[in-house]
This record gives C-alpha cells, structure tokens and sequence, in this order.
C-alpha cells in the first residue's frame, strides 16, 4: 500500500480530491488514510466526514456510517449528503427516513435528477404507484435520456394495467441503452401479456436477469452449457450409432424457474421427440416421479435427470423456456391437448377410499383451495397471495367439503386450528407432485392463487378457478377469463389492484351455480 505524499498542513482541498478520485478507483484503504489526515487538520472537514460514512457504507457499518452523514448535514447541508444517507438508511430498513431524506435534498436542488429518481425508486418499491410515476416523469424533464427512468416508468404502466404505454417506455429504455437487459425482459412480460408472442420471445432470451438463485441472490449469467443450442431448427442427418446410444441427435433440456413454469412447460418435452431420438429434462425431485409416471411411462425416449448431467451423451440444449420460440409458439398454436399429466391410479384409489370414509362429505362437492403462493416476502407473492382469514367467507359457504392444498415455505400461510374445523387438511402427507396429483384427481374444483397447484390441476384436466390479481402473469393475457394454455381454466381476475373481496363474490356466486346445493 503505497503511502500517500506530503502535503501541506492547510492543503486539506487537494488531500479531498486525491481522497474523492481514490474513492472512485475503488481504492478504499487510500481513501481512509487521506480522510483520517484531512480530519486531523481540519476536524469539521464535511467532505472527509462524508467520506468517513462512504467507507462505513462499504463496510456495512451501517449505524456508523449513518452517524458520519448525520454529523456531516449538521454541519452543511448537501444534496448529495442526503443522498447518501438515503442509501443507507435504505439498507437499514427505514423507508420513511429515506424518503424523507430525499425530499430535504430535493428541498436544496429541485433539479437534481439522482434524487427525483431514487424517491420515485423507494415509492415504487412501498407500493405508491402514483406519486413513484411522478417521480420518474419528473427525472425525465430533467434528464430525458435516462434509460432506467423509463424501464422504471414502463413497469409502472404495466402494474396499472395500461401495457400500450409501458411497451412504449421499455422500447425508449432500450433504445437508449441497449445493455439494459431488465427493459428487455420487461418488453417481453408486456408483449406477452398483449398476446404478441412472435414478437415477444426473443426479448423473453433476456429473462435470467429476472431468475434468483436458491438463495434469493440473482443469476449473473443465461441458463447454458458447453452444447450446440438449439433454436427450432432441423437436428443434423441422423449420425452412426456410438456407445450403444440411438442414431439421431440428443437434446438436454434444462430446468429453469419454479415448479409451475415446469409444470406449464414440460407438454413441450414429447414435441421435442419428433425432432430428436432422445429428449433429456433435468427434472426437479419434487416432479420426478409425477413426470415418470405421467410422460417416461409414454414416450421411453424422454429421460430424467438429476443434477448436472455428462454432456457427452447429448448434442444440443434447450432451457425449457426457450421451446415455445423454438417451435415459434403463437396463441392460435399453444400445444393445449389436455390431459398431459396424471395421477398413478392406485395412488388415486388411496386418496378416494380415504374421502369416501369421512362422515357427513360424501354427497358433497369435493373443492381444493390454495390461498397463497411461495417465495414469501417477494413482491409478487405479496400480490399474488391472500390470508387465510381473507378467505374465511368463501370457507364459510355450506354444502362444500374444502380440502386444503395449501403448501408453504412459510408456516404463517398454514390453516391454523380454527380453520381446520372448515377444512380437511391432508398437506403435510404430500411428499412431491405425485402425491398432490393423486389428491388432485379426487376433486370436482380446485380454487387456487397463482401457484403450481394450480397449473398441475390444469395440466391434469382438472376445473380450475384462479384467483388473478390485478394485470397478473404475462400467461393469463389480459382481458379475458379463459386460458389458451388450460382449456379448462377460469379466470377470476381483480377488476382493481388489491381487490379480493370483488373476486371472491363471483367466485361465491359461480360456486353457487355450479352447485346448486351451496349456500342453502
């Protein structure tokens, strides 16, 4: 670590601009070192005590480092000051603190766009849609070319439902920063949401920027291995036999996102099988003995895998959400033969012995309901998701046996003791999808969020009632209550962000008509 040159006692300015250009190489022991000797000269020095709170910040000190800032405002007041004592009190949680934070820089420069667009951020992120919209349009008065701003703007528009405008932002974010990959993955959301899949799927490559990792961390790199990818294109000419394999090219198709992308997806698999002599998915235990029973037992030429498999034995790959492009996928040609998936029939017979023997049900219609999805905590699941209590009036309907489908990485979103008085709740004997899908097939309707029960029900052939929330998922499409992708899927979407109680009464009313036992 080089030491840094002598300097004046009264030169603290040029020791602030060697500490600043340090901070900005990224050489933090520098910058320590220049800050501590600036504040040995000058104790009240505000930019070596900003300095003081970046380095805490990097640290992850965050209780000194909001000290550093604090002392630093009291002493003057800055834009950026506050700036950076949002950042941190982001990180510590308090949100209205930033905020605040916020609004006293812009207090001191109304023009300054950093602040415009970080307040706009924060109110994104707590929900208040309407005054985060004004905060990136009033970025972009002040500086019209900023690329995030605008993919920013867009998923505002998108959350509101208007998808016309939020295309037009995505495209200006993209246009004006060809790297952000996020407006191009939103574009996709959006375009398929509208139904325009031709033009949709190649922004949908741009995805993984959207993918978490196990633990919540999200993925750097696309889904690939060291394989040709195929792309929908004819496969070689058939190839001499080798190690005992088939003639033909090999596909390896691998798994991406959650259970109900794989549950929707995997009726691409057996396509695959007339392009290729063997199609190969690296399966999820959860679905493996779903899939075996359901596809392997069918189409031998379909393999599961587990973990990373030997790519000698394949020649090209696939992720599995890249075969709808692959075989260019339009709304008029969803593959929707149903059933795909199904339930092993002695498995089935347990699961209706056991229904048949409680008391006082049989007569009744037999209804799963699942109130909420996983990931807790994420802000999709916080849209997506109801309370069980919010449920209650719907539990409440006579003439129902309710039977609880509800999984959980969060035991708040369990039926509690109160409710299984309404419920029979059987989940904790479900092991995987095999055991859900024997459950499943007992049913007369499953109710569900969006969540993978509902898309293996679907998948199974099943009537399925979603519970949408308001300008959901890109594949329930927009302004419809049917599914291309599930003929027997209905749609029970919020007419307003937020509004369960309008959907559960149809849902109440539908019940009724469907059985007209209900209610009496």
């Amino acid at each position: 670590m080089p030491v840094p040159p002598h300097h004046s006692p009264n030169n603290t300015s040029s020791l602030h601009d060697e500490a600043v250009a340090a901070y900005q190489a990224g050489r933090l022991d520098a910058v320590q070192m220049l800050a501590d000797s600036i504040l040995r000269q000058d104790g009240e020095h505000v930019g070596a005590i900003h300095l003081q709170g970046l380095l805490a910040l990097a640290a992850g000190h965050l209780q000194s480092a909001r000290h550093w800032l604090e002392r630093a405002i009291q002493l003057g007041p800055e834009p950026i000051l506050y700036n950076t004592l949002y950042a941190i009190q982001l990180k510590l949680g308090d949100f209205a603190s930033a905020v605040e934070s916020l609004r006293q820089g812009l207090a001191l420069q109304p023009e300054l766009a950093a602040l415009h667009y970080n307040l706009a951020l924060t109110l994104q992120h707590l929900g208040n849609l309407d005054e985060a919209a004004h905060g990136y349009r009033r970025t972009l008065e002040i500086e019209p070319d900023h690329s995030a701003a605008h993919n920013n703007l867009g998923r505002i528009y998108a959350e509101l439902g208007a998808l016309e405008d939020a295309q037009r932002h995505y495209r200006r974010a993209i246009e004006l920063s060809s790297a952000n990959l996020v407006a191009r993955n939103n574009l996709a959301m959006a375009l398929l949401a509208s139904g325009r899949y031709e033009e949709a799927w190649p922004y949908f490559e741009d995805r993984w920027v959207s993918i978490k990792l196990s633990d919540g961390r999200p993925a750097q790199v696309p889904l690939q291995v060291a394989l040709p990818r195929w792309s929908g294109d004819a496969p070689a000419a058939p190839v001499a036999a080798r190690s005992g394999r088939a003639c033909g090219e090999r596909l390896l198709v691998l798994n991406e996102q959650g259970y109900g992308d794989s549950l929707q997806f995997v009726r691409y698999l057996p396509m695959a099988l007339e392009h290729f002599s063997e199609v190969g998915y690296v399966c999820p235990q959860p679905l493996r003995r779903l899939y075996e029973q359901s596809l392997c037992a069918r189409w031998p030429r379909l393999v599961l895998l587990d973990g990373v498999p030997d790519l000698r034995n394949w020649d090209r790959y696939c992720p599995l959400m890249s075969l709808p492009m692959a075989f260019q996928t339009r709304l008029a040609t969803i593959p929707a033969a149903l059933p795909y998936l199904h339930a092993a029939p002695h498995r089935a017979a347990q699961w209706r012995a056991r229904l048949q023997a409680l008391p006082d049900t049989r007569h009744l219609p037999r209804v799963g309901v699942v109130w909420a999805g996983g990931h807790a905590g994420t802000a999709v699941d916080r849209l997506r998701s109801l309370s069980l209590a919010r449920l209650a009036p719907l539990l409440a309907q006579r003439h129902v046996h309710w039977i609880s489908l509800q999984k959980s990485d969060d035991p708040r979103k369990l039926a509690d003791a109160a409710s299984h008085a309404r419920l029979t709740d059987w989940t904790d004997q479900l092991t995987d999808f095999a055991d859900t899908a024997a459950l499943l097939d007992n049913l007369d309707l499953v109710i569900s969020v969006d969540t993978s029960v509902a898309h293996l029900a679907a998948a199974m052939g099943k009537q399925v009632w979603l519970l949408n929330r308001f300008a959901g998922c890109w594949r329930w499409l927009r302004g419809r209550d049917d599914s291309p992708w599930y003929p027997g899927l209905r749609l029970f979407t919020q007419p307003r962000r937020g509004d369960w109680d309008d959907v559960l009464d149809r849902v109440a009313a539908a019940l009724r008509r469907s059985f007209p036992t209900v209610g009496e």
